[in-house]
């Protein structure tokens, strides 16, 4: 049944299975159980963690199986981190500030508020081995900085898509609802982003926090992972 199946997922919806969210991946391991190997986050030291272990980490997140699964306060290679930086409401993915190593890209390509784009953050910026897929939520032309929603792979793969090649990471916007110290304006912290493939932390520093309904909404600049 999907619904068993869906309780030995890791829950972080993070479409690297080609599958938006795990409870869609979930329902084609029953039909074809071989493509449980998609998953790559399977023998992850997060989500070692027994399911009725999970509910009693957090009661305020006993609702969220995927921040439940990763309050071990570890990513995957056992490095601790300090919170989970999460998306907006109503939102696709993780909000990025990105500027392509070739600004010219961005008004070569005319892109514009809800086009596909895909590259690879390279270099001290965060040197991620995965090339990232997104939907652009605004373009400024002047500077060639773009914000967009970081995604899975599974749009690119059915749509049309723009390549903007490698690119810096400058900003992250999000929401916490996990968090292991003190957020502070003007610290570096460790987070772990809600939807990283490779649930590898990341390091930046906090340069603006604005408690709203749904948690802490924050900025991160400075972004490296390591």
């Amino acid at each position: 049944m999907p619904e068993t199946i869906l309780t030995q997922l890791p829950g972080l919806d993070c479409g690297s299975c080609g599958q938006r969210t795990c409870q869609q991946f979930a329902q084609v391991i029953a039909k074809n159980p071989q493509e449980t190997e998609k998953c790559i986050h399977l023998n992850a030291k997060t989500i070692e963690m027994d399911i009725a272990e999970r509910k009693t980490v957090c009661e305020g997140c006993a609702t969220d199986k995927a921040l439940e699964a990763k309050l071990n306060w570890k990513d995957s290679l056992g490095r601790e981190f300090d919170f989970i930086l999460d998306t907006f409401p109503h939102e696709p993915g993780p909000r990025e500030t990105i500027i392509p190593h070739n600004p010219a890209r961005t008004k070569e390509l005319e892109l514009k508020q809800g086009d596909i784009i895909i590259g690879r953050p390279m270099g001290m910026s965060c040197g991620c081995p995965i090339t990232h897929c997104g939907v652009v939520m605004s373009v400024d032309y002047v500077n060639g900085v773009i914000v967009w929603c970081v995604t899975g792979p599974l749009n690119p793969r059915a749509k049309a898509q723009k390549d903007i090649g490698y690119y810096s990471a400058q900003a992250y916007d999000g929401l916490v609802r996990a968090h292991n110290k003190e957020l502070k304006i003007g610290m570096r912290y460790w987070f772990l982003p809600h939807r990283c493939m490779l649930q590898w932390r990341h390091s930046g520093l906090v340069n603006f926090i604005n408690k709203r309904k749904e948690g802490i909404q924050i900025r991160v600049e400075g972004l490296l992972i390591g």
